[in-house]
């Protein structure tokens, strides 16, 4: 009876697999082993499983008769690790990474010692079961089978990729004269010396005694068989290859996805990027068809410290355009939450970074695993010089599939970048060289008709590893196949110009907006500490440097560049850093290191506040200067560490402030007058100042809020109701939200009646405590004088795990869409479920506000540190805090703090201030005492005319001047104005790499950023 084709791949497989057991042809154990400088055995397990440990072993050689190119030194010793093979003769030192999937080293011909830096750590991170000197032997491979082995492997595979196909039968058929063209020895004892580490052998009751420890190898006719075999297959698969030519074509770009942070702390990711590039270095140097691409200046900036002679190496590879350093960022950050002028930074240092090391700079973006994307960045993109963008993590929305895979990207300002996906089920950007991987990225491109040509990225990622030598030679092999996509490895800038050529020739689809990412919305919440530290940390280096470039232009010396800080904080964009995506050590080291960058940033702002308070304060009385380092006029509104005559003591023992000036932008003003803007009154139930009124219920939520300006209630049913709501993912814990989340949930209502604690002149606040199970929230809901702003400022100490907490707002607004801050403007989301692209959007990201309008009137929601917000109906909800188990089983746990604010206002939200409220909420005017006997105010820069936002106001980064950056947040379109003090002059607009690229021009279409340099004439 015949058997069908699956029957017979199956038996293919078997045999393949028998095969294995002569690889080895002859071997040699290394058993002389020292483990921190104590001997240990071949076998044993590890004495210490924690930290970075030592192996050690001394000098071996190959069997004279060993053919140098066919020896290998195979290791198994329980962990990933850094080798190094140390020649006896003083020749140099060769390093590569060891793992999992990386075992099989190349040897000198001459004695070597082995050194081994080595963590008890498996893929993943994950903490290694049983970490031990399992294998470590020199062996004498033999390479004929070992290719026959790999050549039946890919035959089985292929066949099964594609079913159907009429190759099929043929392929089967090569397979199978080439199995049976073999002769294998067969005489009991040896073949069962042979085979008994097999699978099957594993599960014998007990093997025969007195088994060989070294087997023959393969010998004579056997050999003999082997060539006869591979002759075989040349000549089936050359005949099958004419007559189903190639399908399609793929570009392969070795890829190791070195995450910076994820399930291994920041240290071991250094160790894993010296593991990594020596691989490929080594890698590259022995295969020269071999291309790979690695990503993050910071990778190879740890790699200067930690390994120069290592980035020597990868210098010189970069010079012969077979490593190809890729992105132009920092690193690969989150897309979503960081501002605007982060993402500058990122490009900007990252640019400048690549240029100074490796002499060019970078034309593609690679991001190819970030949860969703700004419409921000095809604008910034271009100013960096980079017009090609990729990513495939699009592939991975739930809900709606992402209709393109060759596209023209297009962002809030209408800029363009040419951008490019594909969809590999056989390890995404991890890919598998092999038929699965090819044929299944092939048929998944929707750009055939575009571009003849996918890209695919290969190796092992999420932890670094990269390409192994099976994968080069599989892709080898592959060449001679049939019906499968052509494939070759190449530059990923080389593809880009290619399908640019293409898209030139015959077009290409167009996707407006924001990139979404249907899955990891949680990402916007998790570790709600480490958000609220990074959006200080962003704010208070834009303010510090402000600041330092007001000083300058009245007439102080040129500020230095903070850029040693920005590294700080770019590093900690990392797409599974900022995300809370990460494991507890991660967290812990981010939120220290951003406290880092505050400490720094406030120093620095002390400093130029000072300067500052030199040029205005004459040195008699009592008096406060204030510094607006934004360009929306505020109230001059302030906590205060010290009391003024006429504020307000409370009880942290500083003051408050409320009074009727105004400070412009970019202003510092000195006041001694600390008059409150208006009356301001609190009770249990209810806060109440000129502006508006607020009912306070007993359940801790807000009857009503009164605007007494447009006459009209603000709320459509109680607002600031604190939900809490059962958070169990299907996977992804730290990452996820299920569209279902609202079905299960409780409200948490005030544990003790409202207790009034400030009660003005110049800010009235009641304090209210929640309980839930074995947490607590205490909140305090603040009104200034002269504000429509409520705020509610909130403090968790949070002991349970797996919640999601939100507050949520029902407002008498009806709108058919939601205003949300994204990266330098704003993105309009709808507040209805009409489509199943709109239901999918159920959680969205907001920066610093989110606004819903009517014609006339709207409610915006503020915050001071969250990102994920849902706009429903008539109601706006901010999510507070979730409470993941894995990977960082304590996220959030303890006591965090949080402010937002219901600010309702007249008008959009832009003319209705709610920038304004979102700067001052978010970074308030920088304050210090100053002894001055009259009020004065020092504005050294003005701008006027259309409403703009700021970018910076900064040093430029080659001194010389200060560069200005300004963006258009509301989509409007206009001109600006900029006054300088004498002796400065508005010099040519620059690129985001600060280099000038024509006159000045302060015409601004919607949402556009242009950057100046200011300089001395």
């Amino acid at each position: 009876m015949a058997l069908s084709i699956e029957q017979r791949l199956e038996w293919l497989a078997v045999r393949a697999g028998e095969l294995a057991a002569w690889r080895v042809r002859e071997h040699a154990a290394l058993s002389d082993w020292r483990f921190d400088g104590a001997p240990l055995a071949l076998g044993a397990a590890w004495p210490k499983r924690d930290g970075v440990r030592r192996l050690a072993h001394p000098e071996v050689a190959p069997r004279a008769h060993w053919p140098a190119e066919e020896t290998r030194l195979e290791l198994d010793l329980g962990g990933e690790g850094l080798l190094a093979v140390l020649p006896g003769d003083g020749g140099a030192r060769v390093q590569y990474g060891l793992d999992e999937e990386h075992r099989s080293f190349p040897v000198p011909p001459e004695p070597f010692a082995v050194e081994v830096e080595i963590v008890a750590r498996a893929a993943f991170g994950a903490p290694h079961p049983d970490p031990r000197l399992r294998v470590a032997q020199l062996a004498w491979i033999d390479l004929p089978l070992e290719r026959l082995i790999r050549r039946l492997e890919l035959a089985v595979l292929a066949a099964r990729a594609l079913t159907g196909h009429e190759a099929v039968e043929g392929l089967v058929h090569a397979g199978e004269r080439a199995v049976r063209a073999l002769r294998l020895p067969s005489a009991t004892h040896p073949y069962v010396s042979r085979v008994r580490d097999t699978p099957a052998m594993r599960l014998v009751w007990e093997l025969p005694p007195g088994l060989d420890a070294d087997p023959p190898a393969l010998a004579g006719e056997e050999r003999a068989s082997v060539a006869e075999a591979h002759g075989m297959l040349d000549a089936d698969l050359a005949a099958l290859r004419e007559a189903f030519p190639p399908v399609g074509a793929l570009l392969l770009t070795g890829h190791a996805h070195l995450d910076l942070a994820w399930r291994w702390p920041l240290a071991e990711t250094r160790r894993k990027a010296r593991r990594t590039l020596s691989g490929a270095v080594d890698l590259l140097r022995r295969h020269p068809e071999l291309t790979f691409n690695q990503s993050a200046a910071q990778v190879y900036a740890f790699l200067e410290e930690d390994d120069p002679a290592l980035l020597a190496d990868v210098a010189e590879l970069v010079a012969e355009g077979r490593l190809e350093p890729i992105g132009g960022m920092w690193v690969e950050p989150d897309c979503v939450m960081p501002a605007g002028e982060s993402l500058v930074r990122q490009l900007l240092y990252g640019q400048r970074a690549f240029g100074a090391r490796f002499g060019s700079e970078h034309t593609v973006c690679w991001l190819p695993d970030c949860f969703g994307f700004t419409p921000a960045l095809p604008q910034l993109l271009r100013g960096a010089g980079i017009e090609r963008f990729f990513t495939i993590k699009l592939t991975w929305s739930e809900t709606n599939r992402f209709p393109h895979d060759l596209f023209w990207w297009e962002g809030l300002d209408g800029s363009r970048v040419l951008a490019h996906l594909f969809d590999n089920p056989d390890g995404g950007y991890n890919g598998r060289v092999g038929p699965v991987a090819a044929l299944a990225t092939w048929r998944n491109d929707r750009a055939k008709a575009i571009h003849p040509e996918s890209l695919l990225s290969v190796g092992f990622g999420d932890g670094g590893g990269g390409p192994t030598e099976d994968m080069v030679e599989r892709a080898r092999e592959l060449a001679a196949f049939p019906a499968l996509p052509a494939q070759r490895f190449g530059r990923v800038d080389d593809f880009f110009a290619r399908a640019e050529q293409s898209v030139a020739e015959r077009g290409a689809p167009a996707w407006v907006g924001e990139l979404y990412l249907e899955l990891h919305r949680g990402t916007l919440t998790s570790q709600g500490r480490t958000k609220r530290a990074h959006r200080r940390a962003e704010r208070d280096l834009v303010a510090a440097e402000v600041l330092g470039a007001l000083a300058a232009l009245a007439g102080g010396e040129q500020p230095p560049s903070l850029e040693p800080h920005w590294h700080v904080l770019l590093r900690n964009q990392f797409h599974d850093i900022l995300p809370g995506s990460s494991i507890r050590e991660v967290a812990e080291e981010a939120e220290a290191e951003l406290a880092q960058v505050i400490a720094a940033a406030g120093d620095v702002a002390e400093e130029r506040l000072a300067e500052l308070a030199g040029r205005v304060a004459d040195g008699e009385g009592e008096a406060l200067l204030a510094v607006n380092p934004d360009l929306s006029p505020r109230p001059l509104r302030a906590h205060l560490h010290w009391t003024l005559p006429g504020s307000q003591p409370i009880a942290d023992g500083g003051a408050v402030i409320a009074t009727a000036s105004t400070v412009r932008g970019l202003e510092a003003v000195v006041v001694r007058d600390a008059t409150p803007a208006g009356a301001v009154s609190a009770s249990p139930d209810a806060l109440e100042n000129d502006l508006v009124r607020v009912a306070l219920a007993p359940d801790g939520t807000l009857d009503s809020v009164w605007d007494k300006r447009a006459g009209r209630e603000v709320l459509a049913g109680r607002g600031n109701q604190l939900w809490a709501y059962v958070d169990k993912p299907r996977e992804w814990d730290a990452w996820d939200i299920e569209a279902s989340y609202a079905e299960e949930g409780s409200e948490l209502v005030a544990s003790a009646p409202p207790e009034v604690i400030e009660a003005g002149p110049h800010r009235a606040a009641v304090r209210l405590e929640r309980t839930f199970r074995d947490s607590r929230i205490v909140q305090e809901v603040r009104l200034w004088a002269g504000s429509a702003r409520i705020d509610f400022a909130t403090r968790f100490d949070w002991h349970d795990r797996r919640f999601l907490v939100k507050a949520r707002f029902p407002l008498a607004i009806r709108a058919p869409s939601a205003t949300f801050e994204t990266a330098f403007g704003v993105v309009e989301r709808p507040t209805h479920r009409n489509t199943s692209w709109d239901a999918a959007r159920f959680e969205v990201a907001g920066h610093r506000f989110a606004d819903l309008a009517e014609p006339g009137y709207g409610v915006a929601l503020l915050n001071d540190g969250r990102y994920g917000h849902h706009a429903l109906g008539a109601e706006l909800g901010l999510s507070l805090l979730r409470s993941p188990a894995w990977p960082d089983p304590v996220a959030d746990e303890g006591v965090q703090d949080l402010v937002y604010a219901l600010y309702p206002h007249a008008g959009r939200w832009l003319e209705g201030g709610v920038l304004a409220e979102a700067e001052d909420l978010n970074r308030p005017l920088l304050v210090r005492p100053v002894a001055a006997g009259a009020e004065c105010r020092l504005r050294p820069l003005a701008i006027d005319g259309l409403p703009l936002g700021l970018g910076a106001l900064k040093p430029l980064e080659d001194g010389g001047g200060l560069l200005l950056r300004l963006y258009e947040p509301q989509g409007a379109r206009g001109a600006a104005s900029v006054e300088l003090p004498e002796g400065w002059a508005l010099d040519a607009e620059t690129d985001l790499l600060e280099r000038p690229r024509g006159a000045p021009d302060l015409g601004f279409g919607p949402f556009q950023v242009r950057t100046h340099r200011l300089v001395r004439r």
